[in-house]
C-alpha cells in the first residue's frame, strides 16, 4: 500500500499570498515556502511514497453552468493597477514553479484543458482505492473525499482533516471557535448533500433552496430530516425536493432540478461521463509517463537560488528526496 501526496497546486500557491503583508517579493517567497513546506510536512508526517501535482484547466463547469466562478472575473476586473500588476507577477512565478516540478523533478504532474485540479485529485484517489492519500488544499470541496484512507492537510491553517476529526500540527484536536468544543469528525455524505443544497458562494454556485434550515421545525422539513430520508426517498426527502421557489427575476425553480445541477457541479463522482472518462485518461497517462529526471537536487538548489529561498536551501535534502522519488505504484481503476 502506497501513500500519495496530492497537491491542489494553484489553490495552495495563491492562498499563501494572503498569509503575510508586505511587498510582492515577500508574498512570492511566502507562497513558495508554504507550498514546498506543506508538501514536505505531509511527506514526512505520513511517510509518503510519491507526490502528485494537480493543475487547473479551463473548467468544463463554465460551459455547463454559465455563472460558474463568474465572481472571480468580477473580482479581477475590480482590481487596482497595483493589484493587477501583483497578480500578473504571481501568475508568472506560478508558471515557473509549474515548469520546475514538471521538467526538473520526478513528481507526477497531471493537467487537462477542461478539468479542474479537484477532478484530477478525485480521479487519482478513485484510481488507487487501496492506497492512502493526503490532499494538500484549503478547499472545503475535498471534505466529500475524506475516508479512512484519505486525509486533507491545510498548509495555511496547519490543520489535518481525517475521518476521525480535525487536528493541529501537534496532533491535538481542534476546538471549534463558535462552540468552544472539539470540532466533530467530518460527515462527508451529509456535508456534500448540504453543499449541493446551499450552493457554493466561492464558486458562484447558487443555492437549490435559499433559506432552508439545517434542522427542521414543526411545519417545515430541514436538511437533516431530508438527508435521513434520502435513501428511502420518503416523505421528508420529497417534501424538500418538490418545493418550488421564485428568484428575484421572477423565475420559478424546483428544488430537485437545482439540486441535481449543483450535484453535477460539486459532487466529484457525478461529473458527466465524458469528463469522468477524460479524468481516467489523464491519470492513467500520468502514471504511465515514467520520469527519470537526473540531478534533481541540483535543479532544486538553482530554483531556490533564483527566488532566494535560503531557509529551504539550507535543508535541501529534506525536499530533494520527495522531489526525486518517481511513481512506482499501480493504476487499477477501470
Amino acid at each position: 500500500m502506497a501513500t500519495y501526496v496530492l497537491v491542489d497546486t494553484l489553490n495552495t500557491f495563491f492562498r499563501a499570498r494572503h498569509v503575510v503583508r508586505g511587498d510582492i517579493d515577500t508574498k512570492v517567497g511566502m507562497a513558495l515556502h508554504i507550498t514546498l513546506n506543506s508538501v514536505k510536512k505531509a511527506w514526512q508526517d505520513f511517510n509518503a511514497d510519491h507526490v502528485v501535482f494537480c493543475l487547473e484547466g479551463r473548467s468544463w463547469r463554465k460551459d455547463y453552468y454559465e455563472p460558474y466562478k463568474r465572481n472571480r472575473k468580477e473580482h479581477r476586473d475590480a482590481m487596482t493597477a497595483q493589484q493587477q500588476e501583483e497578480d500578473t507577477l504571481f501568475w508568472e512565478i506560478f508558471d515557473e514553479f509549474k515548469d520546475f516540478v514538471s521538467t526538473k523533478t520526478n513528481c507526477t504532474v497531471v493537467q487537462n484543458p477542461v478539468l479542474e485540479a479537484d477532478d484530477l485529485i478525485a480521479g487519482w484517489v478513485q484510481a488507487h482505492p487501496n492506497d492512502n492519500h493526503v490532499i494538500i488544499s484549503t478547499d472545503g470541496d475535498f471534505a466529500q473525499l475524506i475516508a479512512p484512507n484519505v486525509k486533507q492537510y491545510n498548509g495555511i491553517a496547519k490543520m489535518t482533516i481525517t475521518h476521525e476529526g480535525y487536528f493541529d500540527d501537534k496532533g491535538i484536536a481542534v476546538v471549534d471557535k463558535k462552540t468552544q468544543e472539539i470540532k466533530p469528525a467530518p460527515e462527508p455524505d451529509f456535508m456534500l448533500f448540504e453543499k449541493c443544497m446551499r450552493g457554493d458562494t466561492s464558486d458562484n454556485v447558487f443555492s437549490a433552496y435559499p433559506g432552508v434550515r439545517k434542522k427542521g421545525t414543526k411545519n417545515k422539513t430541514g436538511l437533516l430530516e431530508a438527508f435521513a430520508d434520502k435513501d428511502k426517498g420518503g416523505f421528508n426527502w420529497n417534501n424538500i425536493m418538490l418545493q418550488r421557489w421564485t428568484d428575484h427575476n421572477e423565475v420559478e425553480h424546483r428544488v430537485r432540478d437545482d439540486y441535481e445541477r449543483n450535484r453535477t457541479l460539486i459532487d466529484l463522482t457525478a461529473q458527466p461521463k465524458l469528463f469522468r472518462d477524460n479524468t481516467d485518461i489523464v491519470v492513467k497517462k500520468g502514471v504511465n509517463d515514467k520520469k527519470e529526471v537526473a540531478q534533481v537536487g541540483v535543479h532544486f538548489m538553482r530554483f531556490c537560488g533564483k527566488y532566494e529561498l535560503n531557509r529551504i536551501s539550507d535543508q535541501a535534502d529534506s525536499y530533494a528526496k520527495w522531489l526525486n522519488t518517481p511513481y512506482q505504484g499501480r493504476y487499477i481503476h477501470a
